[in-house]
């Protein structure tokens, strides 16, 4: 059925390709405007349409750099319902902001977190507001042009990598696989720990950049679940909880918890929950723990009983070659 439909939609996959294919050309040939800024800017972003990790790999860089520098980050701010530029302030909701940047606003308070559609509008006014910053990480932005990050990091995920995809609508690609050549880094999300040397080396022999460049990355869960009340050992939770996820390819997170699928809720990425997707959830738990994603614990932590809600903390890790990524993005905020 799959092959079948990726068959039908392929002709419309020709003609996206043609037009972001131009669209790259009339930039690199400086016949479009991008627009670059005097202070180190660092783009995060991948090829397809969700489910990479950047998240993790924003809240990375922000632990790797922020003692270090007057950061902030800026971020399209998705499914918000603000408009325009927003600066996050000790008010803000999540709603004015959208998740994630409300989950770096929550957990990172010595850097300053933004949101706007228009990357260029939100560094320039980011500048004008907080004229001591001195570093933007722009959060999904690898194909946004207008703007000229000094550095681009680009994800690829393990068991989805880029190079087998076809673009829009046919596969997952926001354009062509070509579109690599403007990594200055690819890192491989979601890699299994014990990734070999050999598999490492087949997948950076596919793809089109600099092999010194990529690098290979992997999920680090916590060992135990928590909220604001407590903290639980995985092994002592046994069977008692539901799991709910509101994320793209949330198949990592049921799995760690070796949740079976009778116990799990799934919704969209970035997916607000409605009167009756709480109810839902409350009778699925049935009095049992709901856990959940980091990122959906931001926007459950006020709707639902707080000691019965809980969330599986996650960060980025490198398979290896960790000190060189680093190594390689404090030159270059240095060099600047």
């Amino acid at each position: 059925m799959m092959k079948t439909l990726r068959k039908i939609l392929f002709p419309f996959s020709l003609i996206y390709a043609a037009i972001t294919s131009l669209r790259n050309l009339l930039y690199d040939k400086g016949i479009k405007k991008s627009t670059g800024f005097e202070i180190p800017v660092i783009a995060v972003g991948n090829l397809s349409v969700g489910g990479t990790g950047k998240t993790p790999m924003v809240e990375y860089l922000i632990r790797l750099l922020s003692d270090q520098y007057n950061l902030a980050v800026l971020s399209r701010g998705y499914k918000r319902k603000s408009k325009g530029f927003y600066l996050a302030n000790d008010t803000t909701t999540i709603e004015e902001i959208g998740d994630e940047p409300f989950q770096y606003h929550s957990k990172f308070k010595q850097i300053n977190v933004a949101v706007n559609a228009d990357r260029v509008e939100g560094v320039t006014k980011i500048l004008e507001l907080l004229p001591k910053t001195e570093l933007v990480l722009l959060d999904d932005a690898f194909q946004h042009r207008k703007i000229k990050a000094g550095f681009y990091i680009m994800l690829t995920a393990y068991n989805d990598l880029f190079y087998n995809d076809l673009v829009l609508p046919a596969g997952n690609l926001r354009e062509c696989t070509s579109g690599v050549k403007r990594a200055n880094v690819v890192v491989v999300t979601k890699c299994p720990k014990d990734l070999s040397d050999k598999e490492m080396e087949q997948i950076k022999n596919k793809i089109n950049i600099e092999n010194s460049n990529i690098f290979f990355s992997c999920i680090k869960y916590h060992h135990s679940v928590t909220n604001t009340v407590e903290e639980i050992d995985l092994n002592d939770l046994k069977d008692d909880f539901i799991a709910v996820a509101g994320i793209a390819k949330p198949e990592y997170f049921y799995d760690y918890l070796n949740c079976p699928v009778e116990r799990q809720i799934t919704f969209p990425d970035h997916h607000f929950f409605t009167p009756q997707d709480l109810k839902e959830i409350v009778a699925k738990a049935n009095g049992r723990k709901i856990i959940t994603t980091e990122k959906d614990y931001m926007r459950l932590q006020n709707q639902l009983p707080k000691k019965q809600l809980y969330y599986l903390p996650i960060e980025m890790d490198f398979v290896k070659d960790k000190e060189r990524f680093e190594t390689l993005i404090a030159y270059t905020v240095e060099e600047f």
